[in-house]
C-alpha cells in the first residue's frame, strides 16, 4: 500500500456550501493550510464550525473527511485493522489514513469525546513532521502537501476528564467561534431557515433569551443550527409556537420549569 493512490470522489464537496464570515477565519485558515497547520476549531454547538470546514474544503477544492468522535472511538477506528474476509486478514484503513493517503482535510469532530490514546496518533500528524505511524502494518506514512489535519471541541463542556493536554492543542492554528452578532445571525437564519426577516429576528432575540439562562439551570442556549431547524419548521407551515416548542424548547431540557420559562418566552415574543 505505500504509495498507494486513494480516491476519495464521494468525500468532495461540489456546490458551495454557505457560510457567512464573521471575522477573518477564512484567511488564517487558508494561510494554515498552505504552511501546513493543523486546525483547532473550538466553539459551542452548533455554531458554525462544521459547516466552517465544510465551506473550507469547497474553498480548497479538497475531499473532506469527517468523523464524529466518541466515548468508544479507538485509535483503530481511525487509523485502521486487519478484517477477516474469505478466511485471510485483509488490512483495512481507517478514515484518517484514507485522508492521509487521498491528500484530504480530516476533521475530527469534538475531539474530546474520543479515548484518551486517540489524541497520540495524531501528534506526529499535527507538528513538522506530518507523519502517521501505522504501527500495526510497520508503515509510516508521509502525508502529502493537500492534506489538513482540522479537530473541533467545544469549551462549555470542558471538565478535567474532558480537555486537550496542552501538547495537542499547542501543535494546532486555533480558530474560537462563538453565535454571530444578532444582525449576522438573523440574515443567515433567514438564508438557511427560508423566513421572512421579521420572524428571523424574533427567533435571535428569542436565541439571546435562553442564551441568558446558562447560569439558571439550562445547560447552553438556543444555537444557531436549532434557529435554522425551527424556521424550516415555520416554512412548512407549522404554527410559530409548536415549531419553536419542538425545535427549541424540548430540545435544550426535559426539565418542567425550564420548559415553561421557555414557553413563556416564546408567547412574549410570537
Amino acid at each position: 500500500m505505500p504509495g498507494q493512490q486513494v480516491r476519495l470522489d464521494e468525500h468532495r464537496i461540489e456546490e458551495e456550501p454557505y457560510y457567512l464570515p464573521i471575522g477573518d477565519e477564512i484567511t488564517i485558515a487558508e494561510a494554515a493550510y498552505y504552511e501546513g497547520a493543523p486546525l483547532l476549531l473550538k466553539g459551542p454547538t452548533g455554531c458554525g464550525k462544521t459547516r466552517f470546514i465544510q465551506y473550507l474544503a469547497w474553498r480548497l477544492k479538497r475531499p473532506l473527511v469527517t468523523v464524529s468522535c466518541h466515548d468508544d472511538l479507538s485509535t483503530s477506528d481511525l487509523v485502521g485493522r486487519y478484517l477477516i474476509r474469505s478466511g485471510e486478514a485483509v488490512w483495512s484503513d481507517g478514515p484518517l489514513t484514507m485522508a492521509v493517503r487521498a491528500g484530504a482535510i480530516c476533521y475530527l469532530d469534538e475531539i474530546v469525546e474520543a479515548r484518551k490514546d486517540t489524541t497520540v496518533v495524531i501528534h506526529p500528524l499535527a507538528d513538522d513532521r506530518r507523519q502517521l505511524p501505522i504501527e500495526k502494518r510497520g508503515e509510516l506514512l508521509t502525508a502529502p502537501p493537500e492534506f489538513m489535519l482540522a479537530i473541533s471541541y467545544n469549551p462549555g463542556y470542558q471538565s478535567v476528564l474532558k480537555d486537550l493536554k496542552a501538547s495537542t492543542r499547542q501543535r494546532f492554528v486555533a480558530l474560537s467561534f462563538d453565535y454571530p452578532v444578532p444582525e449576522k445571525e438573523i440574515e443567515i437564519v433567514c438564508r438557511e431557515g427560508g423566513l421572512k426577516i421579521d420572524i428571523a429576528r424574533s427567533l435571535v432575540k428569542l436565541a439571546g433569551m435562553t442564551r441568558a439562562l446558562k447560569d439558571s439551570g439550562l445547560a447552553e442556549g438556543a444555537s444557531t443550527r436549532l434557529l435554522i431547524q425551527t424556521g424550516k419548521l415555520i416554512a412548512r407551515g407549522i404554527p410559530i409556537q409548536n415549531a419553536c416548542r419542538a425545535a427549541i424548547s424540548e430540545a435544550l431540557t426535559d426539565d418542567r420549569e425550564l420548559l415553561a420559562a421557555l414557553d413563556e418566552m416564546v408567547s412574549s415574543l410570537f
